[in-house]
């Protein structure tokens, strides 16, 4: 199947999400209150977390959690890889602006959306928070209804599984094993809250992010046998 595919119709993306309150007291008492009830089946294995304690992790679940980044990247005309974001703290402008390009990008046939872990995650984090915002859904995130096959999502850790559903691969164990190069980050996804809500540096989320899509598009173009990108081939689109 990935030989038939033309990378060209691929539209590659990575997400970052945060809480939506800064602190578990900062949030009004009904998310608490249901948050405390979320967090009983988290803190089973460890006694010593509390509701408060873990709230960063609010951040990975669409109820609790928003998207603060949305990096897309394309291959363009010439080779050239071509990476978009959508950030800032509004979370309704940045899925407004996102669902505009998806309804776009997909206007033509055969046209696939690609992550990595992205039918577990990003996918349906979307979609759920795209739902919340009052935001009609585009048709290449609505899988309601559809077939296997006639939804046109590619997801690189599923690609790597091979069937195998037992274990997680993460995106920089895949890229470091098949040798892909990944430039070293002064931040991981587990930093992301701190550096969001304690910081204030979004900024150095969105290149973390946009990091993250071009790493996806390299391993997918590894699983192809073709050769990666070079870096002068790569271009952030600015608006």
């Amino acid at each position: 199947m990935l030989q038939t595919i033309n990378p060209s119709n691929i539209l590659f993306l990575d997400i970052e999400t945060v809480p939506q309150y800064s602190s578990f007291d900062d949030a009004p008492k009904p998310i608490r209150d249901l948050w405390e009830k979320k967090s009983i089946f988290l803190t089973k294995k460890d006694h010593d977390e509390t509701p408060d304690s873990i709230y960063r992790q609010a951040g990975i679940y669409a109820e609790f959690g928003k998207v603060i980044c949305i990096s897309c990247g394309y291959f363009a005309p010439g080779k050239k890889f071509r990476i978009k974001s959508f950030y800032g703290d509004d979370e309704m402008i940045i899925l407004e602006r996102f669902a505009g390009m998806l309804n776009k990008f997909f206007g033509r046939k055969n046209k696939l959306l690609c992550a990595h872990n992205g039918k577990e995650f990003d996918f349906p984090f979307l979609s759920r928070r795209m739902i919340i915002n009052g935001i009609k859904l585009p048709d290449m995130l609505d899988s309601s209804g559809k077939k296997p096959w006639e939804v046109s999502h590619l997801d690189t850790m599923e690609l790597w599984k091979f069937g195998d559903y037992k274990s997680y691969t993460s995106l920089l164990l895949l890229a470091t094993i098949l040798n892909i190069p990944t430039p070293k980050d002064d931040i991981d996804g587990s930093m992301v809250w701190e550096v969001y809500w304690k910081e204030k540096n979004l900024q150095r989320i969105v290149t973390y992010c946009q990091k993250d899509v071009l790493t996806v598009a390299q391993i997918l173009l590894r699983f192809k046998g073709a050769g990666i990108i070079r870096e002068n081939d790569v271009e952030i689109v600015e608006d």
